[in-house]
């Protein structure tokens, strides 16, 4: 039952977070592109790559599964928006705006996979 709390409970703190960020950015930056997505994306590869590479490694920081869950299922799942990704990337498409949709596909792919990567590496240290 710890899993399932964790889970729900950092789903709904990462939620928030990403719907307050989200917010924040449009206002930044104005709706025409999905700069909150892009940096929602990559901030949780950041996380997630940090989380698994100091908890998942042999020899590292000890932590209890449901902490684990808490931080990674949860928070991180809440968090991240791949769906809302797939659905800007398609409204861009339909716009006729291919050029800033293949843009921003490949930046999220590219960023997040590093981004995960980098917190993977400062994980590690």
């Amino acid at each position: 039952m710890g899993a399932w709390v964790a889970v729900a409970v950092g789903g709904a703190m990462g939620s928030v977070a990403r719907f307050w960020l989200t917010g924040a950015m449009t206002a930044l930056t104005g709706p025409r592109f999905p700069w909150g997505t892009l940096l929602i994306n990559v901030l949780g590869s950041l996380v997630i790559g940090l989380v698994a590479g100091m908890t998942l490694t042999p020899a590292r920081i000890g932590v209890h599964p449901d902490f684990r869950i808490f931080l990674m299922t949860g928070i991180c799942g809440g968090f991240t928006t791949f769906s809302a990704f797939s659905l800007q990337t398609l409204e861009l498409m339909q716009n006729g705006d291919f050029v800033p949709a293949f843009g921003y596909a490949a930046g999220s792919v590219v960023l997040c996979v590093a981004a995960t990567y980098c917190g993977w590496m400062l994980g590690r240290l």
